[in-house]
């Protein structure tokens, strides 16, 4: 018998996958709002999925995109809540944001390459009236690089083909621009900034630029309000993916969190039985487009309504199974706390 050929380059047996199969994630009812401080480099969605992820939930979705670029707050809507989310999304917003004067940018951010410089020579007081150029109604052209769609298209797929289309301009309100620093040094101008819904605040920077006569593009951001809730209430990621389940379930707040400044309703028991089954109430307040509903108990959050002609007419109500997880469930009852 011939010995083994110890120079046979025959390929070996392939070894088998032995890997073991990744754990599939058991799923479960969470109800309630997360106030997560976003951090920087991550999408929204991606934020959102490693939250959902952490959490075991069935059903999440966010109430407002916040750009990779950007940090700062992003409310997570967990099960009940997220039939409450459009109130979140058509919040007014609040956000710091530092300018970097002198520069603009493709894209007008700081990733953006430089397509222009300019000298820098500004007094504080051009810069307060700059600013106050922008606070009250105005129109501003949304960017190139944002999510808003031409004709089913992303606005930014387009720029990223070198594409520009026309946009219309939409009618924004800046509520208030507060300059917070200005260093002459580095050419960062710090501004607080407090709008509704739809600003684009690169855009803001950009006409602030403009203004000036040096032109900016946008060099940091954060996000700081929705609403009434607050980037102090929030936690940063790698602090949640730090704690247990039990912790992570005692922040969330209860969906009324996002309704603060809506009139409430409280009903006594039979009333409230009858409200959530989708029966018309008659109440003794004033009409009103939205209001918040509870049973006897004001922790109970029943659902959103409106009141015209003097009922009480059901708009998103929890269901039965809902509204009995959050009065067994006290963590979910936790009060926002809001300025």
């Amino acid at each position: 018998m011939n010995p083994p050929d110890l120079d046979d380059d025959t390929p070996a047996a392939a070894t088998p996958d032995v890997r073991a199969p990744r754990p599939r994630i058991v799923r479960r009812a969470v109800h309630g709002v997360l106030l997560l401080d976003k951090p920087l480099g991550l999408s929204s969605n991606d934020a959102l999925q490693k939250v959902k992820r952490l959490f075991r939930a069935e059903k999440a979705g966010h109430t407002g995109t916040l750009d990779p670029l950007a940090t700062g707050l992003l409310p997570i809507c967990f099960g009940a809540a997220t039939k409450f989310s459009q109130a979140s999304l058509e919040a007014d917003k609040a956000y710091e944001a530092t300018l970097r004067l002198g520069q603009r940018t493709v894209g007008g951010d700081r990733e953006g390459e430089v397509i222009e410089e300019k000298p820098v020579n500004v007094t504080p007081e051009q810069l307060q009236a700059a600013c106050a150029r922008f606070v009250g109604e105005i129109d501003q052209i949304p960017p190139m690089h944002s999510a808003l769609k031409k004709d089913g298209k992303a606005l930014y797929k387009y720029a990223r083909a070198g594409v520009e289309v026309e946009r219309p301009a939409r009618r924004i309100t800046i509520h208030s621009l507060d300059i917070l620093s200005w260093d002459a040094e580095a050419l960062h101008l710090r501004i607080a900034v407090r709008c509704t819904k739809g600003t684009y605040v690169r855009t803001l920077a950009e006409d602030i630029g403009a203004a000036l006569g040096c032109g900016a593009h946008l060099a940091a951001l954060q996000r700081t309000g929705s609403g009434r809730l607050r980037v102090a209430e929030a936690l940063p990621l790698d602090q949640l993916e730090a704690m247990s389940e039990a912790e992570r379930d005692a922040l969330l707040y209860s969906p009324d969190c996002m309704l603060h400044d809506w009139p409430q309703v409280v009903l006594p028991p039979a009333e409230a039985e009858r409200f959530i089954a989708g029966m018309r109430r008659k109440v003794a307040q004033p009409d009103a487009p939205a209001v918040r509903v509870y049973g006897p108990n004001p922790a109970v959050f029943l659902g959103s309504a409106h009141i015209e002609g003097g009922e009480l007419i059901a708009d998103r109500l929890l269901s039965p199974a809902e509204v009995q997880a959050l009065m067994l469930n006290p963590r979910n009852a936790r009060q926002a706390v809001i300025a």
